[in-house]
């Protein structure tokens, strides 16, 4: 039961992780043009959309160690790929002050692409 549950919860949650990182990419990639798309909104909405790949690893460690529930072990390495590729944008964000638009523009889109490639190996 508790399983079942666990499962459809990080089934459907794939799909935040999916559509938000896809939208906050795209929202950074059109504030690189359009001015008035650089608000403080982007950065909280880019911040959910990234914890959200976190909950998602996390219910999927609790699903594997905790429910011994097998899977590809590709399908693990996209979900941590995600989550150091989070880090990385977040560690160049200084350095990449000039460029941050598109860092987190092109990050975003990555992690989209990280998350549609862990659920096409499952």
């Amino acid at each position: 039961m508790v399983t079942r549950f666990l499962v459809d919860l990080h089934a459907t949650w794939a799909w935040v992780v999916i559509i938000g990182n896809g939208m906050a990419g795209v929202w950074a990639l059109f504030a690189l043009r359009i001015p008035g798309l650089r608000t403080r909104a982007l950065w909280w909405f880019t911040a959910i959309a990234e914890i959200a790949i976190l909950v998602q690893v996390i219910l999927g460690v609790v699903l594997v160690s905790g429910q011994g529930l097998q899977v590809e072990r590709f399908h693990m390495f996209y979900g941590f790929v995600a989550i150091i590729a989070g880090t990385i944008m977040y560690s160049y964000r200084h350095s990449l002050a000039h460029r941050i638009y598109l860092l987190y523009g092109l990050g975003g889109l990555f992690l989209m692409g990280l998350g549609i490639r862990a659920m096409l190996v499952v």
